[in-house]
């Protein structure tokens, strides 16, 4: 859907879907009552079986297949047939929190040096199942990311978006981020990050986009915005085992996709931290009461159980990957 004249539109907005019909209505509905009204919607759908197709169709959106199915893929595909100056990278299980979210997000490129923006915050819905208020507090969708300090979200424990060691000039509307090593790449791309169109087709390769990738191949220094705004991300909801399915995925899907990576992590000290800070029970116990105690919720005494079921996820799909065991996720079953 393009709400622009005959001019291309200002804003890509590219969705991968799968099996997305609980959550992607909610997702338009955010878009469609934006103040700025000069974008398109590129749904690229990995093959979905419910209603998805359907409820894009309602909305005029662009369907766009995606044989390869991952979102990264659906990424790479979008970019290529985008018609905007920005590509504003929103998951089917976003919401834009207020009508003038896109307006926000985009005020900081009137700085020629911003390359990209992403929401501070996700934002915190007291009424919203413990998973997404887990994340939301904790500033993290995965605690490993929390514990290594490798996160890009306000963390309600830690008072801070990051613990890597950046340089930042508060805009007062934006945080202005200088990325100058490739060693302090926070995990920015995903939920809500807005890139310029013309910088991601500069450094893109191949059929699948990890925007990590990108940053971390492109001569330094960058500047990136982290907007004083939030984003809503409904992680897994109330659900225990969609938080453990897509714990699962994210892990698998990084080793199966290893070759396609131009950036390797190189994370066997995080990984050491990790298991330590999980297996002693403690050092989570002592968060969660810390945590409580600076925003008193309930979804705070799901910290230690999962950083456990991480930790354990995380170890035998790893153990499966040392010894050539581990196999492509089947995803047809795959639901939001």
């Amino acid at each position: 859907m393009s709400k622009s004249s005959a001019t291309s539109p200002v804003v890509s907005f590219i969705i991968p879907t799968l099996n997305s019909e609980l959550i992607l209505k909610q997702c338009l509905n955010a878009i469609k009552i934006q103040s700025f009204t000069d974008y398109e919607i590129l749904i690229v759908d990995g093959g979905s079986k419910d209603n998805t197709l359907a409820i894009a169709k309602q909305y005029h959106c662009t369907i766009i297949s995606n044989p390869l199915v991952t979102a990264e893929a659906a990424k790479a595909i979008g970019l290529k047939k985008a018609q905007g100056e920005y590509i504003a990278l929103i998951d089917s299980d976003n919401i834009l929190p207020d009508k003038n979210w896109l307006n926000s997000m985009l005020f900081p490129f009137q700085d020629s040096e911003i390359i990209g923006s992403e929401p501070l915050f996700f934002t915190y819905r007291p009424k919203a199942g413990f998973t997404e208020r887990y994340s939301s507090l904790l500033g993290a969708n995965d605690p490993y990311a929390y514990i290594n300090g490798n996160y890009d979200r306000f963390s309600t424990l830690s008072q801070k978006w990051t613990n890597l060691k950046l340089k930042v000039i508060d805009k007062k509307e934006y945080l202005k981020i200088n990325i100058d090593d490739n060693r302090n790449i926070p995990t920015i791309g995903a939920n809500g990050t807005i890139f310029r169109k013309k910088f991601l087709i500069k450094f893109f390769k191949g059929n699948y986009l990890f925007d990590i990738d990108i940053l971390a191949m492109a001569p330094k220094p960058l500047y990136f915005a982290k907007v004083k705004v939030g984003i809503i991300h409904t992680y897994c909801e109330s659900s225990l085992s969609k938080f453990i399915r897509k714990q699962n995925r994210r892990l698998t899907d990084y080793y199966i996709y290893k070759n396609h990576r131009l950036y390797q992590w190189s994370a066997t000290s995080r990984t050491i931290v990790f298991s330590l800070y999980s297996l002693l029970i403690f050092p989570s116990l002592y968060d969660t009461i810390r945590g409580y105690l600076k925003k008193p919720d309930k979804a705070w005494f799901f910290h230690p159980i999962a950083c456990f079921l991480t930790w354990w996820i995380y170890f035998i799909v790893t153990l499966k990957y040392k010894l050539h065991l581990l196999k492509p996720l089947n995803r047809l079953q795959w639901q939001q």
